[in-house]
């Protein structure tokens, strides 16, 4: 077998074998298989598409790339959460802490931002002294004590799909559904976690721009799921405006703990609380989560959290040395909000990375100060542009232009969750 030959294949539109998809991967992985070669095969999947049982098979070459993680019983049903990507979604912060005061264990692997989308780690970094990579016992450990834990996936763990992530990030192939589906799902399924909800984000701050991309993507992982006898749901959530008030890193750590302390913005908390209760429903729980956020009980156990992986959750978080206000040109009622500008101003901040070499600043970002529904008058403050490189502030505003608007009426919001597939 050689890849000029499946890379045919699919160029001309036929369905890759059994046979071929283990070969490509496990080639690939070991070195086998040229960067070139593998870039040629994800473009012409990116054009070609995969039928269900393809994608089903590659996904199970990526994980048999690797090792499972084996957790042991931690005395409480293991349940997980995956995002999409967006701009200012802390929800992972708020949630794990959540699920594990409700009776659950949250094993949630996660991963740092690239482009306008923000990365779990690097929030958690802004932290003094925590850190992000942990053991597998250590990991065991911590979930039947506290848990909840949020870290970096393990070097073990579908290093196909590490390989062939960082591939489609330079080569214009980030888009593809079948790839999409195969590389969240052949990370949660080695985790070995019990059940998954994915939040799969619809709109200009999202990969997938419209309902109908969004919708065949979670149809996609949740029949991956199904597949591998992992209880697997999704739910399609808007990304049209950024989740609350801040996007960046220590800014979304701040507004999370608003969030645990029974507080915070009203779209954060109904989208926390959504998915809490897919979880928990997901693996049996009769437990309203509602009530356990709004008590603020939820907040002990992300300081045990933070505390059991070296950091300090009652240290001050970075600040910024650059403060810069967007201010209103004229009186009225903010109707939009575009997400995907606001992500681009944060990242161009240095909020995020163009590089996964690339260092964050932990106390860049974007701070809302009105949200679409808001009036305002003419001066009155939109934005704080927060950095710690001032020259920075130009590009962060040009990205911005357009992007928020003020008119006479309000407009009709979208909802927040659009849809479930279960």
């Amino acid at each position: 077998m050689n890849a000029i030959d499946v890379i045919i294949a699919k160029r001309d539109g036929r369905r890759l074998t059994d046979e071929q998809i283990d070969w490509v991967v496990a080639a690939y992985t070991d070195g086998d298989v040229a960067d070139e070669q593998m870039s040629a095969l994800a473009m012409a999947i990116l054009l070609n598409g995969m039928d269900a049982g393809e994608i089903a098979r590659w996904t199970a070459a990526m994980i048999d790339s690797g090792e499972r993680l084996d957790l042991p019983d931690v005395g409480r049903p293991l349940v997980d959460k995956h995002s999409t990507g967006g701009v200012g979604d802390k929800i992972t912060l708020p949630l794990a802490p959540l699920v594990a005061a409700c009776g659950a264990a949250v094993p949630q692997l996660s991963g740092r931002g690239l482009g306008h989308t923000g990365g779990t780690l690097d929030k958690l970094e802004s932290i003094p002294g925590w850190r992000a990579t942990l053991s597998v016992d250590e990991i065991a450990a911590q979930l039947a004590d506290v848990g909840a834990v949020i870290c970096a996936t393990t070097p073990t763990l579908a290093p196909a799909d590490r390989k062939l992530y960082a591939l489609r990030d330079v080569t214009g192939t980030v888009e593809s559904i079948p790839l999409i589906a195969s590389s969240i799902m052949s990370k949660k399924i080695a985790e070995g976690t019990f059940g998954l909800v994915l939040d799969v984000k619809v709109g200009t701050g999202a990969f997938m721009k419209t309902r109908e991309r969004a919708r065949e993507l979670a149809e996609a992982m949740v029949r991956i799921g199904a597949d591998h006898g992992l209880a697997t749901r999704a739910l399609l959530t808007d990304m049209s405006t950024p989740l609350g008030c801040a996007a960046g890193n220590a800014l979304e750590v701040a507004e999370s703990v608003e969030v645990l302390r029974g507080g915070g913005p009203a779209d954060v908390v109904e989208l926390t609380v959504a998915l809490a209760r897919e979880m928990l429903e997901l693996v049996g729980l009769d437990v309203d989560p509602a009530p356990v956020l709004e008590s603020g009980a939820a907040y002990p156990v992300w300081e045990r959290m933070i505390a059991a992986q070296g950091g300090d959750p009652s240290a001050p978080l970075p600040r910024p040395s650059h403060v810069e206000e967007l201010r209103a040109d004229r009186s009225g009622v903010v109707v939009r909000c575009d997400a995907h500008a606001v992500g681009t101003a944060a990242w161009r901040l240095g909020a995020g990375r163009a590089l996964k070499e690339h260092a964050v600043q932990a106390a860049a970002g974007v701070l809302l100060r009105a949200r679409p529904g808001d009036e305002v008058r003419a001066g009155d403050p939109l934005m704080e542009l927060h950095t710690d490189t001032p020259a920075a502030v130009p590009l962060a505003l040009a990205a911005l232009a357009g992007g928020v608007v003020v008119a006479d009426e309000p407009v009709v919001a979208p909802e927040l969750v659009l849809g479930a597939i279960r």
